[in-house]
């Protein structure tokens, strides 16, 4: 059964009516805690923080605002306390500002809260701002500034066991080797940050790293495994809610089956993500859509279809006062005329770009201009005009790629792979310091280990020692004693002897003075025959 289209619209309507007086309800009640100064200071500034966070994503300059109220309540709480809140809530103005792409002053509030969180020891917080200046680093295209602030962090969370911030500490690294076009690094880093998430049910973190190798796999031209992981992305997200995330995934999603050419399933994501965007009102992503679309239209030689979507999106930058994004849209538009052989709007629009491009020094844009209005020209039959576009075209690309500016740019890249060493070797060092001190650790609990033996053996030893000088002690007491008996043995056997030898010598005197028996009896039995 086919739906009525005034049905949706209507659904779609009533759904808006209600989310708005809800969201708008909480903020609300937000605002009156913060705003009733009979309230706790602390209830006032957990009210005015969870402000902050709502407003960030959506309306940076109202968090801002809101965060600078919070600074100030911060800074009137007693000493630590306060210098507590006072260091988070400049981390939160920090990422307002980097919402807003303004990175000088997102450094700047991060480098203050880091100084706070220094002074109050506060391993967590310091943690937190090495981290968020790392992002400032990788954004402004400082590679090994941001591996260095970001393994700072990683060493920090690990000291401390955040396995969460641990796993973000890993992605952001990706994330930097990604930038750096380092692919195997940024997978591997991707893969630890997984692991991690996986084991702490950390779904979301799951879902982020998922998007992350989808973009490593994009960016190898691994479409089919660059899809997979995207997808899987999209079933975590849909079951979280979070809509931003969910319109960067049908964004991503849409982008890989451009590249493939399925232009249908491309235009499907787009459009999902511009209702997104639409949705949480996020003008930027929605011009991103908008121009993705105008691509798309344009691959499929629908030029008129590609303007209609330039258009969109020219008008968000104009309102935004994005010079360099709306000098883009221009061109894209000044080429779809060129390709509808509409050559008057196509010079108008190359002429705008090239303007915008003078006006803000956008080199790049100017010698693309040029170029636009050479083609356009010499299809006219405008040779002349055709041939002096052409000339300051090239003129402007010798200039960007002129001897002087090659060695600029050698220099660059030298003093580029000179720190991107150095941030290496420092890193190695740092790994092999803790090598080295998880060894010295295993030497100590050796030497520990062989000195409690040692001193067992010794303790043993002196007792087998005393026993043997007691042993010995007794023996000499035995040997004396044996000697004494002895003495006192020989001492009776020569008095044993010497009574011995009298009772001989009785004996034999005896037998001397005596007649023997047998004398007697001889005799006396003679004496008997003869009666």
């Amino acid at each position: 059964m086919k739906v009525p289209v005034r049905y949706i619209l209507f659904c779609l309507f009533i759904s808006a009516f209600c989310v708005c007086p809800a969201q708008n309800k909480k903020t609300d009640s937000l605002r009156a805690i913060y705003n009733n100064k009979a309230q706790a200071d602390t209830n006032r500034l957990k009210a005015i923080s969870a402000l902050v966070s709502y407003y960030r994503e959506s309306n940076p300059d109202t968090a801002i605002i809101l965060g600078k109220q919070q600074l100030q309540l911060s800074n009137s709480l007693p000493s630590e306390r306060g210098r507590a809140w006072a260091a988070q809530t400049l981390i939160n103005l920090g990422v307002s500002f980097f919402r807003k792409d303004n990175y000088e002053k997102a450094l700047g509030y991060y480098l203050e809260s880091l100084k706070i969180y220094e002074e109050l020891k506060n391993k967590s917080g310091i943690g937190d701002c090495y981290n968020n200046i790392g992002n400032i680093y990788k954004m402004q295209s400082n590679y090994p500034k941001a591996l260095e602030y970001h393994f700072k962090s990683l060493k920090i969370k690990e000291e401390t066991q955040d396995k969460k911030r641990i796993g973000r500490c890993y992605s952001n690294i990706g994330l930097v080797y990604k930038d750096q076009s380092n692919y195997p690094k940024a997978l591997e880093y991707y893969l630890k940050a997984l692991k991690i998430c996986e084991e702490i049910g950390d779904t979301e973190g799951v879902g982020t790293c998922y998007n992350n190798i989808g973009l490593v796999y994009d960016n190898e031209s691994n479409y089919p495994k660059a899809l997979e992981y995207h997808l899987k992305n999209l079933k975590i997200v849909q079951k979280t809610g979070n809509k931003r995330e969910l319109g960067n995934s049908y964004m991503n999603i849409g982008v890989i089956y451009h590249k493939q050419s399925e232009y249908g399933k491309a235009l499907e994501y787009y459009f999902r993500c511009e209702k997104i965007y639409k949705e949480i009102g996020d003008e930027k992503g929605m011009g991103s859509c908008y121009t993705n679309i105008g691509v798309v239209y344009k691959d499929q030689l629908n030029y008129s279809g590609a303007i209609e979507y330039y258009l969109k999106d020219l008008k968000i930058c104009e309102e935004a006062g994005d010079k360099q994004g709306a000098g883009i849209c221009y061109g894209n538009i000044a080429i779809a005329y060129n390709n509808l052989s509409n050559f008057k709007e196509a010079v108008r629009f190359s002429n705008s770009e090239l303007q915008i491009s003078k006006e803000i020094g956008d080199i790049d844009g100017e010698r693309e201009s040029y170029q636009n209005l050479s083609d356009i020209y010499y299809k006219t039959g405008k040779y002349k005009e055709a041939y002096e576009s052409h000339v300051k075209f090239k003129t402007l690309t010798d200039s960007i790629f002129n001897a002087e500016n090659s060695k600029q740019l050698g220099d660059m890249k030298t003093n580029f792979e000179v720190e991107k060493k150095e941030a290496e070797l420092k890193i190695k060092a740092e790994a092999q310091q803790a090598v080295s001190a998880e060894e010295k650790k295993k030497q100590q609990i050796i030497i520990y280990a062989v000195a409690g033996v040692l001193i067992l053996v010794m303790v043993f030893s002196f007792f087998l020692f005393n026993r043997f000088r007691i042993t010995e002690k007794q023996k000499k007491v035995i040997e004396e004693q044996k000697v004494l008996v002895d003495i006192a043995y020989a001492d009776l056997h020569e008095k044993n002897k010497e009574v011995m030898d009298s009772i001989y010598y009785a004996r034999r005197i005896q037998r001397s003075m005596l007649t023997s028996e047998k004398y007697i009896e001889r005799h006396l039995s003679r004496l008997m025959h003869k009666n």
